[in-house]
């Protein structure tokens, strides 16, 4: 009656450990994002830690035009992290998307 837990049990735990690697695995990757042109180019890692900003010369001198690329940047590497980590999420489950609601 209940031999299938000991499946589940194991199934469960493979998942864990996959999660667990796909995280490692995300950390260690770079992910870099230009806007306004390449004016303003941020590099942040897995974890969405910034690891470097590089901005134009000519921004220096428009901190309002410097403070919306900033944002804007940071953003889309963000964004870039999360669909990376929602692709990865989903090759390893074969597919399934566990980022949407049931209804």
């Amino acid at each position: 009656m209940f031999g299938n837990l000991g499946d589940m049990g194991k199934m469960l735990e493979s998942l864990q450990e996959s999660a667990q690697k796909m995280e490692a695995d995300l950390a260690s990757k770079e992910f870099t994002v230009k806007t306004g042109g390449g004016m303003v180019t941020v590099t942040i890692n897995g974890k969405g830690e910034v690891l470097d900003v590089e901005i134009d010369e000519s921004l220096l001198e428009d901190k309002s035009s410097l403070q919306i690329l900033l944002i804007a940047a940071i953003n889309d590497a963000n964004k870039m992290v999360e669909d990376n980590k929602k692709n990865s999420a989903m090759g390893a489950l074969g597919g399934m998307n566990p980022f949407t609601q049931q209804s």
